[in-house]
């Protein structure tokens, strides 16, 4: 179900909103949630220049490998 969000934006802001969605053929609406999306996809995840540089560092690997056998066989203190 969708959800109706009040959003406060400076005069410009809203301008170039606006704009940006009028040439894209989007309601203002559209356009923000669009756009917020796609920023969340962007930086989510770990682009593929990051992932070659974590699969290259052979130490961050044994580490990531101990911690998860450490995870595995339930040692350490685990904090939520």
């Amino acid at each position: 179900m969708s959800k109706t969000v009040t959003l406060r934006l400076s005069e410009d802001t809203y301008e170039k909103f606006r704009a940006f969605a009028e040439s894209d053929n989007r309601s203002l609406s559209n356009f923000i949630e669009t756009s917020a999306l796609r920023y969340i996809a962007e930086h989510e995840y770990v682009d593929e220049f990051e992932m070659a540089e974590i699969h290259s560092n052979s130490e961050l690997q044994a580490g990531l490998k101990r911690a998860m056998q450490d995870a595995k066989s339930r040692k350490g203190r685990f904090v939520e």
